[in-house]
């Protein structure tokens, strides 16, 4: 309740600031900073009465629960009149145990005199009239249950629990539901336009489908049929009785002349080329023909959309996914490092995105727009949303430390000293309880500490930390075997139970999160490990290493691979942008390189011109590619998939600091 009014006051702020009322915004601030209901803030109004209880101020002890009574008690059914009556007695007693403690009986005396009239007709108090007289009266059996630490938190605890549940229960102050629910529409909303979307393409590519076995000519070649005749007719030099012959012969379905034979034999051909190339499915055309006539693989044009199939993700048998929609994030100017998702107890998407110096927290539903920047004077390396509450995120630097940033607050909550001999942050991944964290801290590479350019082949010194979010402090250090190595990539899986590591030595190892000890590791790949998810089951992990493949592992069989696929390098990096006059960028692989789907069926990878989607196949040589998102004009550094029922959003970012939202509609076999 509190916070959706705090919201509410900082768009009125905002909207006098954009009007320029800076008088009226004065007044705001004024009658804000004296609002009794403080802001319907439960902890406020338990701090302002307790304020007037160490004060011994009785008078706006009185008055200020009297406008809590007639603003908000007096709306409740006449059922709850007693317990409000209790906690006023309550409230009362709590006044004069504090007045006989701190040794003010004068104070004691005052509120008997003040309060007689009121209260002597009142069984409650009947005992109450001969405190001030009692020698020692917290050793009295009848009152020294008050004088006790506990009585009186009980009775605060009671207040603010009674304060709170009023707030969220009277319809009057609904404005949290009203958000839900006006947010609750509008995907409602979205998801029956995108099945309409849906529904149309499909019905406009069986209609399609239906011209195309009925072997009729497209609109455009019937019109170029019609000019080219008109063209001949007008430039021929026959006589008027050659013209007479050619419509004799037109009437005998006889060629107009010889000219426009060749012509109708070309679209004959062409229209046979169209029909045979629509009647093979996709999966039988994993080829495909270059300007000079070689044969392509798959690989070098997996970026374009596969032959018989829309370009914007059109319906197809074979396609499990439709791009409904591609939309572009631009505030970045440099390329991105990390994009990565969450949502939060609303239902509201969010998305975050940093660049070296710099991070945009946004949300694109229902519209694109930035929700906050943070900026930094040291470079971050690494970031995670927290599990619990996800408006949290943890950032790490470049400089040894790591930022608890409250993005609805817009401000950090607290920042975290690792290790200076460890200054660079390479990973963190949160726990799925919320309750702790995992930072990969790593030393200064040999070259720097870059990440533009490519790591030397021998790795760095790293250490593996975890840390407690509630208490901010190191909870133990895990041990790296065979040496303390740079951790590139984290992941734990649902229940927080294993934690999935990648190495830049090449190792996976695998960590049992109940003894926080190694349960197993091997040697994934030649050279640094990149990237590291769970399977949609958690039988297996997925890998993709500097040597460019794509692995999946059996934990339950330490070592033993289930499939191994080899990736074009514009999926596993290092990402290169050239440009003009020799210019060449070169982006070591930090962020996310692979994401799946809600059901673990599909894969999402980078490329040079924007998302890959791949059917997973178990034991095939070679990965389906069975959706190209396209897009960008430069690599894709890292990719993140939101799905969301039956919709779903790809997340592709590239090193021209652009960002590409591509809402996918999943059809179901």
């Amino acid at each position: 309740m509190g916070s959706a009014v705090e919201r509410t006051d900082e768009h009125v702020r905002e909207y006098l600031v954009y009007r320029g009322f800076t008088s009226t915004l004065k007044h705001l601030d004024s009658e804000v900073k004296a609002d009794k209901e403080k802001g319907f803030r439960v902890d406020k109004i338990i701090d302002q009465l307790q304020q007037f209880v160490q004060s011994f101020d009785l008078f706006g002890l009185k008055e200020y629960w009297l406008y809590l009574d007639r603003r908000l008690f007096c709306r409740l059914e006449d059922v709850y009149r007693s317990t409000v009556n209790k906690l006023r007695t309550s409230l009362y007693r709590y006044y004069i145990i504090n007045t006989i403690q701190k040794g003010n009986l004068e104070k004691t005396q005052e509120f008997f005199q003040k309060q007689a009239l009121e209260l002597q007709g009142q069984a409650e108090w009947r005992d109450w009239f001969i405190l001030p007289f009692i020698p020692a009266p917290e050793q009295n059996p009848a009152f020294s249950p008050y004088f006790s630490r506990q009585w009186a938190d009980t009775f605060l605890v009671s207040l603010h629990n009674f304060l709170s549940v009023l707030f969220q229960c009277m319809h009057i102050l609904h404005f949290d539901a009203e958000v839900q629910k006006t947010t609750s529409v509008t995907e409602e909303n979205e998801q029956l336009r995108q099945l309409l979307f849906a529904l149309q393409t499909e019905s406009r590519d069986q209609r399609d489908g239906d011209e195309m076995v009925h072997h009729k000519l497209p609109v455009y070649v019937q019109n170029m049929d019609r000019l080219g005749d008109t063209e001949l007719q007008a430039s021929t030099s026959e006589p008027v009785s050659s013209q007479s012959q050619q419509s004799t012969n037109q009437s005998t379905n006889q060629p107009a002349s010889q000219s426009t034979h060749p012509r109708h034999k070309r679209i004959q051909d062409h229209e046979k080329e169209r029909k045979e190339l629509f009647s093979k499915p996709p999966s039988q055309t994993p080829e495909k023909k270059g300007e000079a006539g070689e044969v392509e693989p798959l690989a070098e044009t997996s970026s374009e959309p596969p032959e018989g199939r829309e370009e914007g993700g059109g319906l197809s048998a074979e396609q499990p996914f439709i791009k409904l929609s591609q939309e572009e994030y631009g505030e970045h100017h440099s390329s991105i490092m990390h994009c990565r998702s969450a949502s939060n107890v609303t239902g509201q998407t969010r998305v975050m995105d940093p660049k070296v110096l710099g991070i945009f927290v946004w949300s694109f539903n229902p519209i694109m727009q930035t929700k906050a920047t943070i900026m930094s004077k040291s470079p971050l390396l690494s970031l995670e949303w927290a599990t619990k509450p996800d408006r949290l995120l943890l950032l790490g630097s470049g400089v040894g430390t790591v930022r608890l940033y409250d993005t609805d607050a817009k401000k950090n909550l607290y920042e975290m000293n690792i290790d200076e001999t460890h200054p660079r942050i390479l990973s963190l991944a949160c726990s799925p309880s919320g309750s702790s964290f995992v930072c990969s801290a790593a030393a200064l590479s040999r070259s720097g500490s870059s990440d533009s350019v490519p790591r030397l082949p021998i790795p760095v010194s790293g250490q593996l930390l975890l840390w407690d979010t509630k208490t901010v402090k190191q909870q133990l250090q895990f041990s790296l075997e065979p040496e303390p190595v740079a951790i590139n990539c984290t992941a734990f899986n649902h229940n927080g139970n294993l934690l999935v590591t990648g190495a830049a030595d090449g190792v996976i190892r695998l960590f049992d999160m109940q003894r926080y000890e190694s349960a197993m590791s091997w040697r994934a790949h030649d050279g640094e490990v990149y990237s590291v998810e769970f399977s949609y089951d958690e039988n297996t992990v997925f890998s993709i290493g500097e040597d460019g493949k794509f692995i999946q592992w059996n934990i339950h069989r330490c070592g033993v691979k289930q499939s191994e696929q080899v990736l074009p390098q514009d999926a596993t990096g290092p990402f290169v942008l050239s440009g003009y006059s020799g210019y060449k960028q070169v982006q070591v692989p930090r962020g996310r390189l692979f994401a799946f789907d809600s059901e673990g069926q599909h894969v999402l990878t980078c490329s040079n011109t924007g998302g890959l989607i791949y059917r997973l196949t178990n034991g095939e040589p070679a990965l389906e590619n069975v959706l190209s998102l396209g897009g960008h004009k430069a690599p894709v550094v890292t990719v993140d998939w939101c799905s969301a029922v039956d919709c779903g959003t790809c997340l592709t970012a590239s090193m021209d600091g652009k960002i590409k939202l591509s809402t996918l509609l999943a059809q179901k076999s």
